[in-house]
């Protein structure tokens, strides 16, 4: 029997927002009248006090019912206080409220949730007790609602709300003491009208306890001394009616507008939100690598047997230029088995996804998207990256760790947060408690020997832009330099938020710097992750060069890209992938003999290679004026993989070469059958029928 269960991993603390957001206005806002009227109706009715200005915005960027039904959708899933039940307690209350306004406090001509006890009931529920003045003739109609317990929505933990008929006919009026005034509650006063004290002092004479919130509406703050009223009741209303928008996470709207094209459609309700570390470490090749850890909110396993639970990631991790143009991607399956003792522990842990990669220095926006297959939900993380070329003796990138070890002996693959021989154990969030030592862990790059010989470095601890510590070391105090581990005791600092600074000194000359940051908590114990991290082959493998010249090629540097593809190509020249990408640098550089020379060794009757390989294959031969070898290859390609246009134009223009008009149409009518809006090919046929 299978079922899913679904744990929370302990949420960081002081989440750290660092999160990119594209912007909004590059979807087409459509306006609130031309919505149909079942949507029109649940965003200006039903939704309209508790919906963030976030949401309304990217509901009304959706195109289709199908889109809007999805986000109405993930709209309720996030505010459910118990997703693993089958009711959503916080939809289930909020229409019961619409329906008891409806009901209780219809004004006409005003439906019950358009009157101000309406929107009060409807955003704070019902009162724990209500006055009602009615009746009498020296005060209009008046109730006072009182309310307690609400503090965990950042409201006092008593307060009143007051609602009067002005003049005594109408609706109901939310009463301000700062706006209103008790003169306002008072039938007949005839002294001067910006004399609260004086009002006050008649209304408490008629009803001492409707008195009592005249001048404030939080007990204990009436100002009767001064003779005004408390601003603070102002405020009050004022985060009681945001308390709704304030209490949800919207970064979930965002990423349904981002991604409701990319992900699948069982998946767009169900963003869950993260965060993420990345840190650019260079390596002892040419090239950096990048280093991440995700740490999803929550991670949501599958039960398969009585002891066995497991959940399947997919991982989607994709590098672009500022501008969109794709630099580098991959995709990875993650695939995580518990048994129960693992599962019980888990459930109190974050949990941590590690990966690495090489990059191109340069400036880019770092994309990655992770996919659970068991629970449908995914998450997002986005970034501007600085990948820095560095040039002179620099300090690169700190990493604050919480815990290190040590390996012996060679070691022959690559691991995120490695340095050298050490292990960094890093988080995310960048938390700490007092009984922790604090692992401050960078590289010194392109400094000489003789240089090393004078080189110290000194660390600084801020807080508030004071230094409370700091200690400087020798370079050859280090035996692992370049890498250097700093441990850094944090027993004697209080909890607060700092700042490491780190200098590059030689003699009393800074010549370079870095600095991060982090928070010490009053917690003891800070939850750390169990991690899943990916180990890569040894940075002397070819396929770094090979990684590295593919995206020196997206990046149109193709001479730089040809150095290193062609590297990775000796080492393995029987590698479709490898051969494919070098020859599409020839191909670039018109170099289409090159072309060939890589690609016609995989070309096999009874087993034929890509048809990306035989695509470029053919159109080499037809570069080179070689149009039958072409034919044949392209013969070979249709009949493994089928039509499609490209292949089509191509025999067209191969025939059209040879003197074959009548096979050069054929081709091409086939071409426009498929796709007819190919108006160059349209010309090219009416050209060759004319002169037929």
């Amino acid at each position: 029997m299978r079922r899913k269960i679904i744990f929370s991993i302990a949420v960081s603390f002081f989440l750290i927002f660092l999160l990119f957001f594209p912007p909004l206005s590059g979807q087409k806002k459509i306006s609130v009248s031309s919505l149909p009227e079942k949507y029109r109706k649940w965003l200006e009715e039903e939704v309209v006090y508790i919906i963030t200005p976030l949401e309304r915005e990217v509901f009304l960027q959706l195109a289709t019912d199908r889109e809007r039904d999805m986000f109405i959708e993930a709209f309720w899933k996030h505010r459910d206080p118990n997703p693993s039940t089958p009711e959503n307690e916080f939809k289930t209350e909020h229409y019961r409220r619409i329906n008891y306004a409806n009901h209780f406090f219809r004004e006409s001509p005003k439906p019950g949730w358009m009157t101000d006890r309406g929107r009060m009931y409807i955003i704070l529920g019902e009162p724990n007790d209500i006055q009602r003045f009615s009746g009498k003739t020296a005060i209009y109609p008046c109730e006072v609602w009182f309310y307690q317990g609400k503090t965990e929505l950042g409201l006092p933990p008593a307060f009143h709300l007051v609602f009067f008929q002005q003049g005594g006919i109408g609706e109901y009026r939310l009463y301000s003491p700062s706006k209103d005034g008790p003169q306002a509650l008072l039938t007949s006063y005839e002294g001067d009208p910006i004399d609260y004290q004086a009002a006050y002092e008649q209304l408490r004479e008629i009803e001492p306890e409707l008195a009592n919130v005249s001048l404030s509406l939080i007990p204990g703050e009436e100002s009767i001394s001064i003779g005004r009223p408390s601003l603070s009741s102002d405020i009050l209303v004022q985060r009681i009616e945001t308390t709704p928008r304030r209490l949800v996470e919207e970064k979930y709207a965002q990423k349904f507008l981002q991604y409701k094209d990319i992900v699948e459609v069982e998946y767009t309700a169900n963003y869950i939100d993260c965060n993420a570390l990345i840190k650019v470490i260079e390596g002892e090749r040419e090239f950096p690598f990048v280093h991440l850890a995700v740490e999803p909110q929550r991670l949501s396993v599958e039960q398969i047997e009585s002891n066995k639970f497991f959940t399947h990631l997919k991982v989607n991790v994709s590098v672009t230029t500022l501008d969109g143009k794709m630099i580098y991607q991959f995709d990875r399956s993650v695939t995580l088995n518990l048994d129960r003792n693992q599962l019980a522990a888990a459930s109190h842990q974050p949990f941590n996804l590690h990966d690495l990669f090489p990059l191109v220095p340069g400036r880019y926006r770092l994309s990655i998207l992770i996919k659970n297959e068991v629970s449908k939900e995914f998450t997002s993380y986005d970034q501007i990256l600085e990948v820095s070329k560095g040039e002179g003796p620099r300090i690169t990138p700190l990493l604050l760790g919480y815990k290190i070890s040590r390996q012996e002996g060679p070691i022959n693959n690559l691991k995120a947060f490695r340095f050298g021989q050490v292990q960094i154990y890093a988080q995310p969030s960048r938390i700490f408690s007092q009984v922790e030592t604090l692992f401050l862990a960078f590289q010194i790059k392109d400094l000489s020997k003789e240089e090393s010989a004078k080189a110290s470095l000194r660390y600084s601890l801020l807080r508030e832009g004071l230094e409370v510590w700091s200690l400087v070391r020798r370079a050859n105090e280090y035996a692992d330099w370049p890498y250097i581990i700093e441990p850094i005791s944090l027993a004697s600092f209080a909890p607060a938020h700092y700042q490491v600074k780190v200098s590059l000194l030689l003699g009393d000359r800074e010549i370079s710097t870095g600095q991060e940051e982090f928070d010490l908590s009053h917690q003891k114990v800070i939850p750390r992750p169990w991690v899943h991290s990916r180990i890569l082959p040894n940075s002397s493998n070819p396929l770094y060069d090979f990684i590295i010249g593919s995206q020196l090629f997206n990046l149109g540097r193709l001479d730089e890209a040809e150095i290193y593809l062609a590297k990775a190509h000796s080492y393995h020249p029987d590698s479709p992938d490898f051969s494919l990408n070098l020859a599409q640098v020839y191909a670039q550089k018109g170099e289409f003999g090159k072309v060939i020379d890589l690609l016609a060794p995989f070309l096999d009757p009874k087993n034929p290679p890509r048809y990306e390989i035989m695509f470029s294959l053919a159109t080499a031969y037809r570069n080179v004026n070689q149009f039958e070898r072409a034919l044949k290859v392209i013969d070979q390609a249709i009949a493994h993989y089928g039509l499609n246009i490209h292949l089509l134009n191509l025999a067209g223009e191969c025939h059209l070469q040879l003197g074959q008009k009548a096979e050069a149409l054929q081709a091409f009518q086939r071409s426009l059958e498929l796709v007819p809006d190919q108006p160059e090919i349209r010309r090219l046929m009416e050209t060759l029928k004319e002169k037929k």
